[in-house]
């Protein structure tokens, strides 16, 4: 797709984020609305998939032959509800049910409701690069070419699990795996060098034996352009990790780099005002 169409699409999906949280006053905007243009750039561009986009054929929980994408920091569900929809793994309408009694969109994505396009629950903060690095070990063993991403917070990386995992994949070679940090600088008790310093992550992750590469996860041509630079390097012995730089809340000017909006529903005038700096482009659920 052309980046003014990806432009378009990752529109939509803001004013899905803001009306989803808005209509059970819960949920995530913030790190959901920073993360827009990365999974528009992924699931409308940079990812092969093969498991029901166009509706033609079951979605494959094992992913044979296709692009995978595990959202580590599941409590932006609403980001990843809406571009699943708008990309056709189910009915757009269906946002509607964020966080409904019975909806198959909780607040933290989950299998048992089998919902296509999800294939872990995530949320536990800390664990999905560690399942990322065990599709992608799996993918090795089945000669599958097809590669891994998985997305993870910053504040996230707080957790132990993480430098487990960040350890175990350069030392086996996990070198069909993609990582993202969202590195906005934002978690949920405040701004993450007051929170629990994270210092330089890309240096830790060198360190490590990473190849890491930057981001502006808020500019589609550049998310485009690394996305593919990653796949480009992917195959030579080394996991690749991208620090995406993003502003918590991006599209959404009041909403713009503060801890305050990680998880506080916008108000009627509040949704209004968010609605009118984003273009309706693919039609309101």
């Amino acid at each position: 797709m052309q980046i003014t169409e990806l432009q378009s699409v990752a529109s939509q999906v803001r004013r899905d984020i803001v009306r989803q949280v808005h209509a059970c006053q819960s949920g995530h905007p913030g790190g959901s609305l920073g993360c827009a243009d990365l999974l528009v750039g992924l699931y409308f561009d940079q990812m092969t998939l093969k498991s029901n986009p166009d509706g033609t054929k079951p979605f494959d929980m094992n992913g044979t032959g296709e692009d995978l994408f595990f959202l580590s920091n599941g409590h932006i569900s609403p980001v990843f509800y809406s571009v699943l929809a708008r990309a056709g793994y189910f009915p757009a309408a269906e946002l509607a049910t964020f966080r409904k009694l019975n909806s198959r969109l909780q607040g933290h994505p989950t299998t048992h409701e089998h919902l296509e396009g999800i294939r872990i629950a995530s949320g536990s903060l800390g664990q999905g690069m560690s399942v990322a690095i065990g599709a992608a070990q799996a993918k090795k063993l089945n000669g599958d070419k097809s590669l891994v991403f998985v997305l993870m917070g910053d504040g996230e990386q707080n957790e132990g699990q993480v430098w487990e995992a960040a350890m175990y994949a350069p030392h086996h070679k996990v070198d069909n795996l993609v990582a993202v940090i969202d590195y906005n600088g934002q978690q949920i008790d405040g701004p993450t060098d007051k929170v629990m310093n994270n210092r330089d992550l890309g240096a830790k992750y060198e360190a490590f034996g990473w190849k890491v590469i930057k981001m502006n996860g808020n500019d589609m041509a550049d998310v485009v352009k690394v996305l593919a630079q990653a796949r480009e390097l992917s195959g030579n012995g080394t996991p690749i990790m991208i620090m995406m730089t993003t502003e918590m809340g991006a599209g959404v000017d009041f909403m713009m780099g503060s801890h305050k909006w990680h998880g506080v529903a916008p108000n009627d005038e509040q949704l209004a005002a968010a609605l009118a700096q984003l273009p309706e482009t693919l039609g309101d659920y």
